[in-house]
């Protein structure tokens, strides 16, 4: 009796704990997303950024002067929500990617997803052109994401077993090659677009506009759909694959179903908002402590919380050396590696 009072009341703080973590995020996110939009190369007054948002949306607000309205609307706005979908598709992927590779270090570079959409964007800007507008680099990228992981696939399935070491070596190999191939581009191609191509190999998020920020949404919305839909098949991997086939989990092949939507949300993300490393991998291990092991609650706070990272990272890029703005891959690089460092040092990888 005592043993189930004691469990209840840990359930109960737990719950408590989680609610009071998501809560905290969701204020850091709102005061971030204004902060966005505030900064840039003009810094416009919060109460400025507040009323233009609230006459978009038809609210009795002021009419701001000159050009802020458009600004805050049309510019900086599409940027801010372009970040909450990619920070938080990213977190999402690297979720269930470790989840069901049983590797902790599991996220889309890993696999080869960003190297090769990547390598898609590079062969656009170097080598073939401007062929169809404003979409030649996300088309570009999401067909090199989208090859990359079905090589990955046809490797794995060459080969006797399917598990997860499997994946993962077929995935290093396939990250080496495109890496390889988007160097060559780089040294091959127009030396004029390096500059493109180092931005676009390190991420950022100047491309944002209302015709492409739905992208975004797609590819974060698909992964975060999919892992809910699943949360219960995710979790029976939690107690390893003999227990999951056993509840009636086919493994293997949510293992390849997984991966899969995991290489088109990620190859979404990327064609958007290029290479953003690291995301995938700290936003998990950042999570589980606040949400738990069970997908439910991790999903929820992996979004929450990757959105919130990028939001910051972002606000970093365009305010440490101004009037230049850094690349957003830059700020979680040198985030990923001390994290992984410290990771490392505690004995938790």
């Amino acid at each position: 009796m005592a043993l189930a009072r004691e469990h209840k009341s840990g359930a109960l703080s737990g719950h408590k704990a989680f609610t009071l973590a998501m809560t905290a995020g969701a204020v850091a996110l709102v005061a971030l997303a204004l902060l966005s939009i505030a900064y840039g190369s003009t810094l416009i007054p919060l109460a400025d950024v507040v009323a233009a948002l609230g006459r978009s949306i038809g609210l009795d607000e002021p009419q701001i002067s000159g050009p802020v309205g458009r600004i805050v609307v049309d510019l900086r706005l599409p940027r801010t929500i372009l970040a909450i979908c990619v920070g938080g598709g990213l977190g999402i992927v690297g979720a269930l990617l470790q989840t069901v590779t049983r590797n902790d270090l599991a996220d889309p570079f890993l696999f080869g997803l960003s190297s090769g959409a990547a390598a898609g964007a590079v062969s656009v800007i170097t080598v073939l052109g401007d062929s169809f507008g404003i979409w030649t680099l996300p088309i570009a990228a999401f067909t090199g994401g989208i090859l990359a992981a079905s090589i990955v696939l046809l490797l794995v399935a060459r080969v006797r077993g399917q598990g997860p070491e499997r994946l993962i070596l077929a995935g290093l190999a396939v990250s080496f090659m495109f890496t390889a191939l988007t160097n060559y581009l780089v040294f091959a191609g127009d030396q004029r677009a390096a500059h493109s191509v180092l931005f676009w190999t390190m991420g950022g998020l100047g491309l944002a506009r209302w015709d492409n920020v739905w992208l975004g949404a797609v590819g974060a919305g698909t992964i975060a759909a999919y892992g809910l839909w699943n949360h219960r098949k995710l979790d029976a991997f939690l107690a390893g694959e003999s227990a999951a086939e056993s509840l009636g989990v086919p493994v293997a092949r949510m293992r390849r179903t997984t991966f899969l939507v995991a290489a088109f949300s990620t190859a979404i993300l990327v064609s958007v908002a290029g290479v953003i490393g690291f995301v995938g991998l700290m936003i998990p291990h950042l999570s589980r402590p606040l949400a738990g092991s069970l997908h439910l609650r991790l999903i929820a706070s992996c979004a929450l919380f990757g959105a919130v990272l990028l939001l910051a990272s972002d606000l970093l890029a365009r305010t440490l050396l101004p009037p230049q703005e850094l690349p957003i891959g830059i700020i979680t690089s040198s985030l990923g590696a001390f994290f992984v460092v410290t990771m490392v040092v505690r004995n938790r990888l």
